[in-house]
């Protein structure tokens, strides 16, 4: 199975297989919704509990990050990001890096 599917993509890429922690709550509702919300070779992992440290460092860095299972009261922002909302952090994330604009350049 593993050389079926490595070979759909580049196989030059690592490759790391993961069972994915369901919360039960938006796309983390079971393993083929993660799958079918990240899309083919889009993820970013590590060992250990620091998702909330590059949460944190994303929103310096004025990158939206979507889809984590991180506990919100492990998840800084900075205060300002309470100004485009409390509800819907993902999308909060969103507005406040476009109002903001990147930290270092522009694309």
């Amino acid at each position: 199975v593993h050389d079926v599917l490595d070979q759909r993509t580049n196989p030059t890429w690592p490759t790391t297989w993961f069972a994915p922690t369901i919360t039960g709550r938006g796309a983390f509702t079971s393993t083929y919704e993660v799958m079918n919300h990240w899309g083919a070779n889009h993820c970013v992992m590590t060992a250990g509990h620091v998702g909330h440290l590059f949460i944190t460092l994303a929103s310096i860095l004025r990158i939206p990050v979507y889809m984590h299972n991180v506990s919100t009261d492990r998840v800084f922002r900075p205060s300002a990001w309470n100004a485009f909302g409390t509800e819907g952090l993902e999308g909060a994330d969103f507005r406040a890096c476009e109002a903001f604009g990147p930290l270092y350049g522009r694309v």
